[in-house]
């Protein structure tokens, strides 16, 4: 094997190490990935999609589209230029993106940045601490979700923030009355001690949430609130966070994968500044919901996310499937 051959092999094992760190809804993971040559395929997992909340598939091609920044920031952290073509057969819908290792490059400093935060960025499922979110940084991580072609905003108002906890509050509770949608976040959901390296395992989740804002957004259960375990916590966690919507202008799977790219790059830049994010999806599952923030809050743009930003008060940990469970060799 050639020194180019070698050194190619080696990235792109590597990249697809770092795609499976990605973020993506209730922790499914749904994305394959196959090797052939010098190039990687990224597709979706129909068995993966969450059959009730995300019947478009959109969710899926996000969180695949994220799991595609981290190829593509990974390869270049491993010396390598990507050379990314996305939805390159319309014959073949699941196949997002193939990725191909290109010129030698050298990783930037940003870059490398970004790298070193794959495996360490979490997901964060409580309140914040009182630290805001600094001002520069915001700035910063609007930029770069611009870069992938997306818009991130930031939601100064008041009236805003009531908005969109009202219509998450008002989906949580319809999506409680639906018995399938339930048991779909049940499948999703680890129970205590379990071994499954996907869905959200149950310390993933805040053990006794308290509900101490009228304004509380509601995720599995809990609301957008401030608790964590221990009461010390408790009394020192109180901040929402920094409220913010990414969306895209038109609404189709290439946008999507936009979006994720988009959101990935935003959650490792904030990550390595100790900026942590909580999503908030219910609203943006039902169409009659979205449709309402799109036309009276974003100016017609479509939502993609819903999340707060802060400074976590405690760590936690994830799961992920080993590589080898999703990748296909030639």
């Amino acid at each position: 094997m050639s020194m180019r051959k070698s050194e190619v092999a080696l990235a792109m094992n590597g990249a697809v190490e770092a795609a499976v760190w990605a973020p993506s809804v209730h922790n499914t993971q749904p994305w394959s990935f196959a090797l052939s040559g010098e190039e990687i395929s990224l597709r979706g997992d129909p068995d993966r999609r969450l059959r009730l909340a995300d019947e478009s598939g959109r969710q899926m091609t996000i969180s695949c589209g994220a799991a595609l920044f981290n190829l593509r920031t990974a390869l270049g952290e491993l010396g390598f230029e990507p050379v990314v073509r996305t939805l390159p057969d319309p014959a073949r819908p699941l196949l997002l993106a193939t990725v191909r290792p290109g010129a030698v490059a050298r990783a930037d400093e940003h870059r490398h940045a970004l790298y070193e935060e794959i495996m360490r960025r979490r997901t964060h499922r409580a309140g914040f601490s009182g630290t805001p979110v600094p001002g520069e940084l915001v700035q910063e991580l609007t930029a770069q979700a611009a870069m992938e072609g997306a818009r991130l905003t930031p939601v100064r108002s008041e009236a805003a923030v009531r908005v969109l906890a009202a219509l998450t509050n008002a989906a949580q509770d319809v999506q409680a009355e639906d018995r399938g949608l339930s048991l779909e976040l049940i499948r999703w959901s680890g129970p205590p001690g379990s071994a499954r390296r996907d869905g959200v395992p149950a310390h993933g989740y805040p053990s006794e949430p308290r509900r101490t804002h009228p304004q509380h957004f509601a995720q599995r259960g809990y609301g957008w609130s401030r608790w964590s375990g221990s009461e010390d916590d408790q009394r020192m966690s109180t901040s929402t966070g920094l409220v913010a919507v990414l969306t895209t202008p038109a609404d189709r799977p290439e946008d999507w994968l936009a979006a994720g790219q988009a959101l990935q790059h935003v959650l490792l830049h904030a990550s390595a500044h100790g900026v942590q994010a909580a999503f908030h999806t219910q609203a943006l599952e039902m169409c009659e919901l979205r449709e309402f923030l799109r036309g009276h809050l974003l100016s017609g743009e479509h939502p993609q996310m819903i999340m707060r930003l802060g400074m976590a008060l405690t760590e936690t940990s994830s799961v992920r499937r080993p590589a080898s469970e999703v990748v296909d060799r030639d």
